[in-house]
């Protein structure tokens, strides 16, 4: 079972954009990947994620993240849906959409509910380097709001590259957290220093935050 802080599947996949290589194509560029999956094409549901995904993309493409979607369907078939939808809703898909009829990237990530034979509403986050840094499954018969995986997404390169926490509620611009102390004397110095609310809680303002490590 894949999990938390494990590696990404060093796979290729075929796609609407054409065959992609995880890790020369996304994180040998030094990208994040948001990938989601969806049970299948032409369904009320995933719709409307789909056309929510693609109007939120540039926010995805301004935190460096390569967003992309997943089923098991053919590439045929993502093709006349996403044409579908462009000419219905007046969205374009921009972004790569997985094929995945055989279900080899959607067995190795555990997206597969074997009752139906599709994939579940999943969520991973991979970091540059190809660590999972987030995993989410959603039932089908409720859609995402792409306000909390951006949320999300922006709390986890912070904390990623800023090598801190995010407490409950985090919005970007508010304050993060020190990751707790290890050692005693760690625990004394952090009672001293001035954002501390006991030595195993101590906020830290985001404007001092260097700008390469903000949102």
């Amino acid at each position: 079972m894949v999990k938390v802080y494990q590696k990404f599947p060093d796979t290729q996949v075929l796609t609407t954009k054409g065959p992609i290589d995880f890790y020369k194509d996304i994180f040998g560029k030094g990208k994040w990947l948001f990938l989601y999956a969806h049970p299948a094409d032409f369904t009320p549901v995933c719709t409307t994620e789909f056309v929510a995904f693609a109007q939120a993309q540039p926010e995805f493409e301004k935190l460096g993240v390569q967003l992309m979607g997943l089923s098991v369907d053919s590439v045929y078939s993502h093709i006349a849906w996403l044409n579908d939808i462009e000419q219905r809703y007046g969205v374009k898909i921009n972004f790569p959409v997985i094929a995945d009829p055989d279900k080899k990237l959607s067995r190795m990530l555990d997206l597969v509910d074997e009752n139906s034979g599709v994939t579940v509403r999943g969520v991973f986050i991979v970091d540059p380097q190809g660590t999972i840094r987030f995993m989410a499954q959603y039932p089908i018969e409720a859609g995402r709001k792409i306000d909390e995986m951006l949320r999300i997404t922006k709390a986890i390169i912070v904390a990623y590259k800023a090598k801190v926490a995010t407490p409950a509620n985090w919005e970007p611009g508010q304050d993060v957290v020190l990751g707790a102390p290890t050692t005693l004397d760690e625990a004394e110095l952090r009672m001293k220093m001035p954002n501390a609310k006991a030595w195993y809680l101590v906020f830290k303002k985001y404007d001092e935050l260097p700008a390469n490590q903000k949102v």
